[in-house]
């Protein structure tokens, strides 16, 4: 591959700190150690959003960068929170926000590999959350890795730094960037 992958992370609350944001920063540093270059469209990006509106004379400056972010990208990582079993409204607002990309010849997140990282409070609503951002991914048409990251923070998961305070967790997090930046690669290798 003659240039760096470009991983766009999509994810956060627009809670500064938030768990699901600090999770998918570690995802896109453990992505730049092994090659790739990154941009994070996190939390404060996230809420300047408006709730997406189909008509085109509604679009805004941001949504425009969001869709040019995803256009761009040779892969995404996506963060959620679990909200009641789901993903966030946040979050959902993002990706419906991609149907800007509806006409394009590579529509979505086509074709692209798409890493997805959970914080809830608890096992259960990471589990569900999961399956929900996988599903969203498949309909999107993007390639969901084969490794989703579920972190419960219904405990502490991160220090003062940013780092995981569990090994396990940041092993998660490093494994959905290393299989987004490899699918990347190889994509980029058959071209």
């Amino acid at each position: 591959m003659s240039k760096r992958p470009l991983i766009v992370g999509i994810g956060g609350t627009i809670r500064e700190g938030s768990s699901s944001e600090r999770a998918l920063l570690c995802a896109l540093k453990a992505a730049e150690a092994r090659g790739a270059e990154t941009r994070l469209l996190g939390g404060a990006f996230l809420g300047t959003l408006p709730i997406f509106d189909p008509r085109p004379s509604d679009t805004t400056a941001a949504q425009l960068e969001l869709a040019e972010a995803v256009r761009a990208a040779d892969g995404v990582i996506v963060a959620s929170p679990g909200y009641h079993g789901s993903i966030s409204g946040v979050i959902k607002n993002a990706l419906d926000t991609l149907e800007l990309t509806r006409n394009d010849p590579q529509p979505y997140l086509s074709q692209k590999p798409v890493g997805t990282i959970i914080t809830a409070d608890g096992w259960q609503a990471a589990g569900t959350t999961l399956m929900a951002l996988r599903a969203i991914i498949h309909a999107l048409r993007g390639w969901p890795t084969p490794f989703g990251a579920a972190l419960n923070a219904g405990a502490a998961l991160f220090d003062e730094a940013g780092d995981c305070m569990d090994q396990k967790d940041a092993w998660q997090l490093a494994t959905v960037a290393e299989q987004v930046v490899q699918f990347a690669q190889m994509k980029a290798a058959i071209r």
